[in-house]
C-alpha cells in the first residue's frame, strides 16, 4: 500500500508544474479537452441578460446590513454564463485594524472545502484506481469491521459497541452516510466526548497533527449508526482527505495544487497561506457590545492558515479561498467538467456527483436531495421559490460563506462573510435577489 510522499514542486512552482505535465501527457494529469471554455472574465450585466438596475438591489442590501450592524463586511460575487458581472466588497474585513475589505481578500471556506475534495475524488475515480462501492479500509485498515455505539459512560467516556454488519464504502463517506460523527460539532454529546479522548481533531488547528493520525484515531470508534442507513454529517471528507493522500502517492494539498487548483488557475486557494498573502487573510468577528470584535481562541485557533504547524490538511474544512476562486471552480461543474481547455472531469462524471445519491427523506425533505458533493435543489425545491432551478447546487462554510450554482441560468453566486453569532439574513436574501436579475 503506498503511502504519502512530499511533493516534488513548491508552491509557486504548482500551475507551471501542471502544465509540464499536460504538456508531457502525464496519465496522472488533467487532459487538454476538445472544449475550450474561456476563463471567467468581467462583463456588462446586460452582455449575458442581466440587469444591472436589478444588481443594484444587491448593494442596497449589503449597505442596510451594514447600517443595521448585522455583518462587519461582505464580499458578493454574481456570475452568468461565464462572465462575472458583479464582484463587490462592502464594510471591513478587520475592525479592530479599521482595514477596509476588498474584494480579492481571502475566506476561511471551511465546509465549502468538501466540495473541492469530493471533486478530487472522484478525479482518482476517473482513472479506474477504485469503485465508489469499495469498502475504505482496502486503504486505510484501521476501517476494517467498523462497529455502532450501543452504550456510554459518561462519567469515565467509557463505551460499548456492536458490529455494523458491513463495511464502509467511499460512497458512504462522500454522501455522510457512514455513521461516524462531527466530533466537537457534533449533535451527540457522547461522540463530542469520545472523540476528545481520541484526540481526534474535527476542524481546524495549529499544533502540529497530519490527517493521517487524526483519520486513524477516528478509525478505532464507535458508529452512530450502520453505514448506509441515514445522513449524518460527518469527517467523512477528512477520511478521504487521507484517502487521496493514500491512493496518489502525494500530500493531499500537493494534490490539490498540482491537479485542480494549478490547471483552474486558482492561485488563491490552499490549506495555508504565505506571508505575502497573509495580510489578505479576512478576520473572524462577532457582535459584542453593539459592534464587532475579533473571535477568540476558543476549540480553534481562528489564525490558523497563517500560524502554526500548517500540517493538518482537513479534507472537511481546512481550505481557504476568494470569491472568484471558487466561482472559478463552480464554473468547471457548469461547463460539464471543464475549464480554458483542460478537462478536470468528464461531462458523465459531473452528472454522477448531481445525481440523487441521498434520498429527500433522509437528507431533510421534499427541497432538496444529496448528489456526492453538493445539496441539489429538486423540482419541488425550485417552485417553492428564492433557491433557484431545480438542479441549482449550492454548500456554505462554518465561517458563514455560501455559495449555489444554477446549471440551467447559468449563474453562479458566492456571498463571503468571517462571521460567528449575529442576527445575519444576508444569505436568504442574497440568493432570492441575484434571481430576480435575469433580464433575457
Amino acid at each position: 500500500m503506498n503511502r504519502p510522499r512530499p511533493s516534488r514542486f513548491p508552491a509557486q512552482c504548482v500551475s507551471l508544474a501542471a502544465l509540464l505535465a499536460l504538456a508531457a501527457g502525464d496519465l496522472t494529469a488533467q487532459t487538454r479537452s476538445v472544449r475550450h471554455s474561456p476563463p471567467l472574465r468581467e462583463a456588462a450585466p446586460r452582455s449575458v441578460g442581466l440587469s444591472p438596475e436589478r444588481l443594484e438591489r444587491i448593494d442596497a442590501m449589503c449597505t442596510e446590513a451594514l447600517r443595521d450592524g448585522k455583518i462587519p463586511g461582505v464580499v458578493a460575487l454574481v456570475a452568468r454564463k461565464g462572465k462575472i458581472v458583479y464582484h463587490k466588497a462592502f464594510g471591513s474585513a478587520d475592525t479592530t485594524t479599521g482595514r477596509a475589505l476588498r474584494p480579492d481578500d481571502i475566506f476561511r471556506i471551511a465546509s465549502q472545502t468538501k466540495a473541492i475534495t469530493a471533486t478530487a475524488v472522484m478525479m482518482l475515480w476517473e482513472e479506474g484506481r477504485f469503485r465508489l462501492d469499495d469498502p475504505i479500509s482496502k486503504w486505510i485498515p484501521e476501517f476494517k469491521n467498523p462497529q455502532v455505539l450501543r452504550s456510554f459512560d459518561e462519567k469515565n467516556g467509557t463505551w460499548t459497541a456492536e458490529p455494523a454488519g458491513q463495511e464502509i464504502t467511499i460512497r458512504h463517506l462522500l454522501t455522510h452516510t457512514s455513521g461516524l460523527g462531527y466530533g466537537v460539532i457534533d449533535g451527540d454529546a457522547r461522540f463530542r466526548q469520545m472523540y476528545a479522548k481520541a484526540g481526534v481533531v474535527d476542524l481546524f488547528t495549529t499544533e502540529p497533527v497530519t490527517i493521517g493520525e487524526s483519520v486513524r484515531r477516528l478509525a478505532k470508534l464507535p458508529l452512530h449508526h450502520k453505514p448506509g442507513e441515514k445522513f449524518t454529517y460527518s469527517e467523512g471528507l477528512d477520511v478521504l482527505g487521507y484517502f487521496i493522500e493514500v491512493v496518489s502517492g502525494q500530500t493531499f494539498d500537493a494534490f490539490l495544487q498540482t491537479r485542480l487548483f494549478g490547471p483552474l488557475g486558482m492561485k488563491d486557494t490552499g490549506f495555508y497561506l504565505p506571508a505575502e498573502k497573509a495580510g489578505r487573510l479576512v478576520s473572524v468577528q462577532k457582535p459584542e457590545n453593539g459592534g464587532w470584535v475579533r473571535y477568540p481562541v476558543t476549540f480553534y485557533d481562528p489564525n490558523y492558515p497563517i500560524q502554526g504547524a500548517k500540517s493538518f490538511f482537513s479534507g472537511g474544512a481546512g481550505l481557504c479561498s476568494t470569491a472568484r476562486d471558487y466561482a472559478t471552480f463552480l464554473q468547471m461543474y457548469l461547463n460539464g467538467g471543464e475549464l480554458n481547455g483542460v478537462r478536470i472531469l468528464s461531462r458523465t462524471t459531473v452528472d454522477l456527483i448531481l445525481g440523487e445519491q441521498v434520498a429527500q427523506n433522509l437528507f431533510g425533505g421534499p427541497n432538496k436531495y444529496y448528489g456526492l458533493a453538493f445539496g441539489v435543489l429538486t423540482p419541488r425545491g425550485q417552485a417553492a421559490g428564492g433557491e433557484g432551478s431545480a438542479g441549482t447546487f449550492d454548500w456554505g462554510g462554518y465561517f458563514n460563506t455560501q455559495y449555489f450554482a444554477d446549471p440551467k441560468e447559468g449563474t453562479i453566486g458566492i456571498l463571503m462573510k468571517q462571521t460567528q453569532g449575529g442576527n445575519d439574513d444576508t444569505s436568504w436574501r442574497f440568493r432570492q435577489l441575484v434571481g430576480q436579475t435575469v433580464d433575457d
